[in-house]
């Protein structure tokens, strides 16, 4: 473990300067910076160098963005103790970092994949914690910042990737603040429990909340990485959202911290299956191998957290009970090479090889091998091939980001025809619900998956597939790039009207059976003005509402932080809207009373925080106090930016002090104080549950809002009214164009054209 002393010093090593005070900024728009460039090194026999384009989903998706917005990409090029100046490959801009032997040795082997690579996936290879090993990681993520620092535009977004440079976030926002930063992490983030093992566990979230928004594989990782925020920095999170503060007067910023599944080019892919010679490459792997009844196949890196033993252990199983017959199945295993250097990785290969050897021996005849086990990598035509060929597909990791080969798999079957046996570890386990999901830690359970996917009728195959091949279509590597990328790039200046591409999500939605329409009221139907109670809703709002209200099957909502009472005072709502306040904490759905229960304590703590808000509101000018049912809010919207920050600082430490669980929320000017946890995406779950509705429509404005935005479907549409990073698919300027919207929707529900 690392001493008190030093981890002083690297706190201090992280807060060195990366690039000079006077060095100019760059030219480029969009910078992606990751570990490695998306092109491979060749050399021929006469010197000459060439750079091939590696295949990947990440290259594929951001190619066409990066031609179109002059993006460049930051990386290794992976060669050592090499300098390459930057230089263009197929249209986009390449920018190498330099890294030597040893380098690759501590940073890259060391900390990157002997240290975070088995802590992150839940240390089931036991990490080592090396001061040296750390030390360069600093100084490589050091590297990488400067060079994205130096080329980037300003004002200009860069988007990092995975837990080789997660400092380089902060790093980034202090040498260059004018730019937006995403973050995205490829791998999972562990429990806390686990995670606190690490000595530098600080300094790793410090650096990744340099980020605008930090992306994760499942929501169970974001929800990892928000608790270690909390437990190490005590940093207020609300659902999504993380205030990380920014300076010793109150200030905040706000981070996004959310699951991106990340996917595939399934069209690509596709397009491959369908070419005759990759078809016929297809049967003849089946030839070869004497054409079993069932082939099952295994593609993974040779990597421990595969569960590689696992499957060949069940399958040795299987056979030995005589449930299957090495005359009608055969196992096909690809194990890619992987950081063969690594001690850890050569144990493991031993281990795999030597298990496949006496399976083989024992089950396979002069006729039928039990398993085809190859040690290399294919190319991507053959691994299609292997695809097509295989009735059963096997994934059997015990820890996975997200684990793309299921949904290559799923891509390819053009004839929707095949089994993926997936684990329930594995990301895309939360998307591909269709698959047979297992714990391959249960080796019994495992093996009567793998029997039922061998005995499973047409039928169901065909069923199956065709749920599993929609999810990846719909959700492919364009859809999740260009989600994150929304979220991220919400500074611009938004335009008045309504987009197009928003007005197809509105055709699609307007048609669905049950329709729920929920929105906010302050900053999205009506202006935010300086005095709440003189809030009202923009002319023609009250006429889009009703046109909605008079049309089968659609129910409108109001949710907003207000108390119910406030909000029935300055929207004066139909009888028909439905009503939620405080957050969540009161609603009112089609009866005249409003639902709240607070506890004899929850009050108790009412009466306290009132005294200290009052104390606070009545000796700083502007500040005025809002009483709320299960809270108060404290706004500053009349009070200089000086004494709203005195008023914000004093309420935070009072209150802290005195009633340490209370939920904090901050918005445009107002604090608010909740003896009750509850956000707008609780609200939002209520709202679906009591209307039945199968799509729902959101739209808001504030930071509270984009709880309610995370709690939306794939299918639904999440509107945000103004700038700033959000998690709402699309945007609008002002509640100008919300009422549009409003009646956008009425008229394509009623089967008219406006």
């Amino acid at each position: 473990m690392t001493s008190s002393a030093e981890s002083t010093r690297s706190q201090t090593d992280l807060a060195a300067p990366i690039v000079p005070v006077d060095t100019p900024a760059g030219t480029y728009t969009l910078v992606v910076v990751s570990n490695r460039l998306p092109v491979d090194y060749e050399e021929g026999a006469d010197g000459a160098v060439t750079w091939r384009t590696s295949p990947g989903g990440l290259v594929t998706a951001l190619e066409p963005l990066m031609r179109s917005s002059h993006g460049a990409w930051v990386g290794w090029p992976g060669v050592a103790d090499r300098d390459f100046e930057p230089f263009e490959n197929d249209g986009i801009s390449l920018v190498p970092v330099r890294l030597n032997e040893a380098d690759i040795e501590d940073y890259y082997e060391g900390f990157s994949n002997d240290t975070l690579w088995p802590l992150y996936h839940d240390v089931i290879a036991p990490p080592s914690f090396h001061r040296e090993t750390w030390d360069a990681y600093v100084a490589v993520n050091r590297r990488f910042a400067a060079a994205a620092a130096a080329v980037a535009a300003p004002g200009s977004t860069v988007w990092v990737h995975d837990y080789q440079l997660q400092l380089v976030p902060r790093m980034l926002r202090e040498a260059r603040p004018d730019l937006v930063i995403g973050f995205f992490n490829h791998i999972p983030f562990p429990p806390y429990g686990i995670y606190a093992q690490l000595p530098w566990r600080k300094q790793i979230l410090h650096g990744l909340l340099g980020a605008d928004v930090i992306g994760f594989q499942r929501g169970a990782d974001a929800g990892n990485f928000s608790q270690a925020v909390r437990r190490l920095y005590g940093y207020p999170t609300r659902g999504v959202v993380i205030d990380v503060p920014t300076g010793e007067n109150g200030d905040s910023r706000r981070v996004i911290a959310k699951h991106f599944p990340i996917s595939i080019d399934a069209a690509a892919y596709e397009e491959l299956a369908r070419r005759p010679e990759i078809q016929a490459r297809a049967r003849q792997i089946r030839e070869d191998l004497g054409n079993p009844k069932t082939l099952m196949l295994g593609v993974d890196r040779l990597d421990y957290t595969k569960g590689i033993g696992h499957r060949i252990k069940a399958f040795g199983e299987l056979l030995a009970d005589g449930r299957l017959s090495v005359e009608d199945v055969t196992l096909v295993q690809v194990a890619s090479p992987s950081r063969e250097r690594v001690s850890t990785y050569m144990a493991l290969r031993d281990e795999i090889e030597l298990a496949v050897g006496r399976l083989n021996g024992d089950f396979s005849t002069i006729s039928h091998t039990a398993i085809s086990y190859h040690h290399h990598s294919y190319p991507r035509e053959e691994m299609v091939a292997m695809y097509l060929a295989a009735d059963v597909m096997l994934v059997t990791a015990l820890r996975d980001g997200m684990n793309l080969v299921a949904k290559e798999y799923v891509a390819v079957r053009f004839d929707v025809d095949g089994v993926l046996v997936l684990s329930e570890f594995a990301g895309a386990a939360d998307e591909l619900k269709q698959a047979i999901l297992i714990n391959p830690h249960d080796i019994d359970g495992t093996k009567d998956a793998i029997v039922r996917a061998v005995e499973m009728p047409k039928r169901e195959r065909t069923r199956r597939m065709r749920a599993l091949r929609r999810k990846v279509a719909e959700n492919d590597v364009a859809a999740w790039s260009a989600s994150f990328l929304r979220a991220l790039t919400g500074g611009a200046a938004v335009p008045a009207g309504i987009p197009d591409d928003l007005d197809q999500a509105l055709q699609s939605i307007a048609g669905a059976e049950n329709l729920l329409i929920a929105l906010d009221f302050d900053g999205t139907l009506a202006p935010h003005v300086d005095h709440p109670e003189d809030a009202r809703a923009i002319a023609g709002t009250r006429e889009a509402v009703q046109a909605l209200l008079d049309l089968p099957g659609v129910r409108v909502a109001f949710v907003s932080g207000r108390a119910l009472v406030s909000l029935q005072h300055v929207a004066q709502p139909q009888s028909a809207v439905l009503l939620t306040g405080s957050h969540g904490i009161e609603v009112q759905l089609d009866t005249p009373e409003i639902e709240l229960n607070l506890l004899s304590t929850e009050l108790e703590q009412l009466d306290t925080l009132a005294r200290v808000l009052e104390t606070i509101s009545g000796s700083i000018a502007g500040t005025t106090i809002e009483r709320k049912p299960a809270g108060l809010a404290l706004h500053t919207r009349l009070a200089t930016e000086k004494d709203g920050q005195t008023a914000q600082g004093q309420a935070r430490d009072q209150l802290g002090d005195q009633l340490p669980g209370l939920t904090i929320r901050e918005g445009k000017n107002v604090l608010e104080f909740s003896v009750r946890s509850s956000t707008k995406g609780d609200a939002l779950a209520k709202l679906r549950d009591y209307t039945g509705a199968d799509r729902v429509f959101y739209a808001g404005d504030d930071v509270t809002d984009e709880d309610a935005f995370a709690a939306l479907d794939e299918d639904d549409v999440g509107l945000k009214i103004g700038q700033g990073a959000t998690l709402a698919g699309y945007r609008v300027r002002s509640p100008q164009e919300v009422t549009q919207v409003l009646v956008r929707i009425a008229a394509l529900r009623s089967g008219r054209s406006l």
